[in-house]
């Protein structure tokens, strides 16, 4: 498909051939940063993994592992956040390991921070222990060593899985 077309000679009015081509690695490394997020109608049990930015607007319950993660106004979050950067504006019920936290005038946390700055807006609630420590996260090499390991899991010929291995069957 990105061969010469002599219909478009005409239409562009140039030969195709004078269109350089980008390397490809040079269109992955300027690739914006990972920016996802949890809309305000959906709730998620379980832990989540990520290398990039996460905003949360809907309900989290499980453990949490970004690099930025900001937590919006009326969003809820029930367990475990490591994070390098952690902004609140909703509400945290958990431990919070992040190098910078900030709590929005919106937030109300619930449970310990373990920090290395820590700003708090006049009208936001927390409750619960901060301790400053000087390296509270290794990002990202925390958050890779959390990772769970995936393990091969044996399937049988009609394509089903968590079968014994052959030198476990009688």
């Amino acid at each position: 498909m990105l061969g010469r077309s002599k219909g478009n000679e005409a239409i562009y009015g140039r030969d195709s051939s004078s269109v350089q081509q980008m390397p490809r690695s040079a269109i992955a490394s300027s690739a914006p940063p990972e920016v996802s997020s949890i809309s305000s109608g959906l709730s998620i049990i379980g832990k989540i993994v990520g290398q990039g930015s996460l905003t949360i607007f809907g309900r989290v319950e499980g453990e949490l592992h970004a690099s930025t993660v900001e937590i919006a106004e009326g969003a809820q979050m029930e367990g475990d956040v490591v994070a390098d950067e952690l902004t609140i504006g909703g509400h945290v019920k958990g431990t919070i390991h992040a190098n910078r936290v900030k709590l929005n005038n919106t937030a109300v946390v619930e449970g310990d921070i373990f920090h290395r700055a820590l700003a708090i807006e006049e009208k936001a609630r927390f409750e619960g222990m901060s301790r400053r420590q000087e390296n509270v996260i290794d990002t990202p090499s925390r958050v890779q060593a959390k990772r769970p390991q995936v393990q091969d899991v044996p399937i049988d010929s009609n394509g089903k899985g968590n079968v014994a291995p052959d030198n476990l069957n009688p």
